[in-house]
């Protein structure tokens, strides 16, 4: 590091917030090495403080500076005697004349000790955020945090900043421009000036990057040295013997004094000390998208005829615009990464994405795989989703879904059922069957269906690896998941106690409907256990050979591959409990 430039600060005042990523709302933080008197001690502290204000009074605010507004700066609410109130978020330059608004509030606290800062809810609701850990985030916008926090070690606030563009927008749907003003403090302790690296260095003062700057060297001995004096004063006239003692008006005769004095020196090394204050502006861009929900002009462009002609988002965003939009299918699995998402299904090629926005994006599945969606569907969402639907967009191509057409125009869904749907269900009816049957708990652990819509579904399937691995998540869901256990007490099989999961399940329904039948039930359960470990431990021929058992068809594509496996897995899963226990 760089010493010299370190206590002149000549990078750091060179920065201005109003084009960073993050601007401090409230700062106090400090780093410290050493002890403050002996050589060797190093500070770096930075502090800021900041307030809104409205178009009218920012002339006046323009005289507002480090000792004003900055970090000693203190919004409290306050009653008067006449009935006035002034409430925290006010920012008062005299009594009773508030030209301001603070963003972030200090509260002592009482009684228990400690300082904390509390954002203003004004703000937290208007951009939607909610609290996890020590950030702010917003959830609809994909949890991108908004807001961070930073404590000292005992717990207390040591600075609050936000994302510049959340800010701006918040800004500018209130009319608020926000001043902020921070001081910076370095200091170094040296042996002597001559040998350091400030030997160069001598006091002065200058304005600098619309700030203003000031190196000071002391002696450390001038600093905390020099002489002292102590004045005490007693009471003499309390006769501690009494029950009830009551003291009379003070005056000379009974009151006491002494005093004393000294002289403390000695210590060592010269202090050197570089200091900047600023003021800077934060403007806003007189748009807010996301809190007055003005016209974003960043949306992105789609496909909308099969030549490739394009419209704008905001062209699209209509109810009646009549129009729909292909997608590649590897847009589902992006979404589905992407937290609070998740994905229904509400008929065989029909289903929803369930964004973090509110909104259920009604999807179908074409006869090409494509993915088909209302125009106004996509057009309605937060820009930042257009932009991931936009990367997957391309031209028309095998017609809108036709059970996407059956739900939309006709008013009359389909009455099929998706793949993922039927293996979810009978799974959770033949769970039922053998606790009603038998009183046990067929698996070991529960799984939600939103995790299993997300783990489970045919577009997962996008190659031959891909498809293997959904083979394995189907059997981590459902061989994998078995209880094991309580499945031995109801086998009869000689060597139950060697049989994994898959095979005491066909045991139980082997004694209901025989050895050949129970095996062809499970055949397809075989094959898709046989392709979990296809992708690292077997052969091409085993792979298709376990292909073939699962009744999977080659030539179909590799997402109609996924759908089938699925499919299977499903109806091998409802024989089971229709068999053993009636179901259907």
């Amino acid at each position: 590091m760089d010493k010299k430039n370190w206590i002149l600060q000549l990078q750091e005042t060179r920065r201005n917030f109003n084009n960073s990523t993050w601007v401090p709302l409230r700062a106090s933080q400090t780093k410290e090495k050493g002890s403050v008197k002996n050589i060797g001690f190093e500070s770096d502290f930075f502090g800021c403080g900041s307030v809104a204000f409205l178009p009218e009074h920012v002339d006046k605010a323009n005289d507002l500076s480090w000792s004003d507004i900055g970090i000693s700066s203190i919004g409290k609410p306050y009653a008067y005697d006449d009935g006035h109130y002034s409430p925290i978020d006010q920012y008062e330059r005299n009594d009773k004349e508030p030209i301001g608004v603070h963003l972030v509030f200090e509260y002592p606290q009482p009684v228990i000790g400690g300082r904390r800062w509390i954002l203003n809810p004004d703000l937290i609701v208007a951009l939607g955020l909610i609290k996890e850990g020590q950030s702010w985030i917003r959830p609809e916008e994909n949890f991108v945090e908004v807001v961070r926090e930073v404590f000292d070690e005992k717990g207390n606030h040591v600075l609050i900043e936000i994302k510049r563009e959340f800010l701006i927008d918040y800004l500018a749907a209130r009319g608020l421009t926000l001043r902020l003003s921070y001081y910076r403090q370095r200091v170094e302790n040296v042996e002597s000036l001559a040998s350091s690296a400030y030997a160069d260095l001598t006091n002065f003062k200058e304005q600098r990057n619309d700030g203003r700057f000031e190196l000071l060297i002391r002696n450390v001995n001038d600093i905390f040295g020099g002489g002292w004096a102590s004045f005490r004063v007693w009471r003499t006239d309390v006769d501690e013997g009494e029950d009830a003692p009551v003291m009379g008006p003070e005056n000379d005769d009974n009151t006491d004094y002494e005093t004393s004095k000294g002289h403390k020196s000695g210590y060592q090394g010269v202090r050197v000390e570089g200091e900047f204050w600023k003021d800077e502006w934060i403007h806003h861009q007189r748009k807010s998208i996301r809190v007055r929900r003005d016209q974003n002009d960043t949306l992105p462009n789609f496909v909308v005829e099969t030549d490739g002609t394009r419209m704008n988002a905001a062209s699209l965003n209509n109810e009646d615009i009549g129009r729909w939009l292909w997608f590649r299918s590897g847009i589902v699995n992006e979404l589905l990464s992407y937290r609070g998402f998740f994905l229904e299904w509400y008929t065989a090629e029909t289903g929803a994405i369930h964004s973090t926005s509110g909104y259920r994006i009604h999807f179908g599945v074409n006869s090409l795989d494509f993915i088909t969606v209302y125009a106004y569907d996509i057009a309605r969402l937060e820009a930042w989703e257009q932009h991931i639907w936009a990367g997957h967009n391309t031209a028309p191509d095998g017609k809108v879904s036709s059970e996407l057409l059956m739900s939309q125009v006709k008013a009359k869904p389909a009455s099929t059922h998706a793949a993922e749907t039927m293996l979810f269900e009978c799974t959770k009816l033949l769970e039922a069957g053998f606790h009603n049957e038998y009183g046990i708990k067929l698996f070991s652990q529960d799984i939600s269906d939103t995790n299993f819509f997300k783990d489970i579904s045919r577009f997962s399937s996008k190659d031959q690896t891909s498809l293997l691995r959904l083979a394995k998540e189907v059997i981590r869901f459902f061989s994998e998941r078995l209880n094991k256990e309580q499945l031995r007490k109801l086998s009869t099989h000689k060597d139950k106690e060697k049989l994994g999961s898959n095979k005491l399940l066909e045991s139980i329904l082997a004694d209901k409907v025989g050895n050949d039948k129970a095996r062809e039930i499970f055949g397809v359960i075989a094959g898709v256990y046989d392709m979990r470990n296809g992708d690292a431990h077997q052969t091409s021929s085993k792979i298709g050979d376990a292909l073939k058992l699962a009744g999977i068809d080659e030539n179909r594509s590799y997402l109609r591959q996924g759908e089938q496996l699925i499919s299977n897995f499903g109806q091998s899963i409802w024989w089971i409990g229709k068999l053993l226990f009636g179901e259907s």
